[in-house]
């Protein structure tokens, strides 16, 4: 379903404060090169997640879908999509810019347990905006576990077996690890990485995404949004429509229902 302020104080803790992708990193106080990559403290704020969310509801339009649990009522899963100059830390990504057609999709974020919330949250941001006419989504891409770049696993799938990384090597990248390595591969200072609020490379691969601007940790993907698309979206609300008219229908008959004898 569509986020909205009603909601915002449901949200999991670290999606409600973590603004790593909603503050701009060159108004940060930081200069010395021990402040790169700081503590993810550094952008908590949720006066500022807030602020921004507000923002985008006034003047851009829904801008966060959310995953809600059928049984407990809270939310295991969040998705944010926003106009690409309505987030400034995508220009400090070595992949940037975002083409100038494109919504940025920041973060696909669930919690422990329900993984599985994250594709159903991709599908409601990408039917929301080819309603609204969107060309084209965009994300940037984090390889994580060691685990090639889409481009590269062409190559690696033709490497000998004794050339491949052991099982052991791929579990030692940690999201430290990766922390560590982009210390050294960004092309500007960004201050902390929020590897959390990042989505994974693989799982945009996966969902049909294309790389259009590839790199060793942070490739930039793309969709394009075309009419074909908006059909299937709309045809799978109407038939989802169709159900539950059908289970209300039964349930009021149930209940109506006067024994014979």
């Amino acid at each position: 379903m569509r986020l909205d302020l009603d909601s915002f104080e449901s949200l999991p803790l670290h999606t409600r404060r973590c603004v790593f992708w909603e503050v701009d990193p060159a108004n940060s106080n930081r200069s010395s090169a021990d402040a790169v990559f700081a503590d993810l403290g550094s952008f908590e704020s949720e006066f500022d997640k807030e602020a921004w969310i507000s923002g985008l509801l006034l003047e851009w339009g829904t801008c966060g879908q959310v995953a809600i649990d059928s049984t407990t009522k809270t939310v295991v899963g969040t998705a944010f999509y926003a106009p690409p100059n309505r987030v400034p830390r995508s220009v400090a990504f070595p992949t940037s810019p975002v083409s100038h057609d494109a919504v940025l999709l920041t973060s696909i974020r669930t919690e422990p347990g329900h993984e599985e919330a994250a594709t159903l949250l991709l599908d409601a941001v990408l039917a929301d905006l080819i309603r609204r006419g969107v060309r084209a989504v965009e994300a940037f891409g984090l390889v994580r576990g060691g685990s090639p770049t889409p481009d590269q696993q062409s190559s690696e799938a033709r490497r000998a077996p004794e050339e491949l990384p052991s099982a052991l090597e791929l579990e030692a990248w940690t999201d430290q690890s990766i922390v560590d390595v982009a210390r050294e591969i960004l092309d500007g200072p960004m201050d902390g990485l929020c590897t959390a609020c990042m989505i994974d490379a693989g799982f945009l691969k996966d969902s049909a995404f294309d790389v259009v601007s590839s790199h060793p940790r942070f490739p930039r993907f793309r969709l394009e949004l075309d009419e074909g698309l908006g059909w299937k979206f709309e045809v799978e609300s109407a038939l989802e429509k169709l159900v539950v008219m059908a289970a209300i229908d039964l349930a009021g008959r149930e209940r109506t229902a006067v024994p014979v004898g």
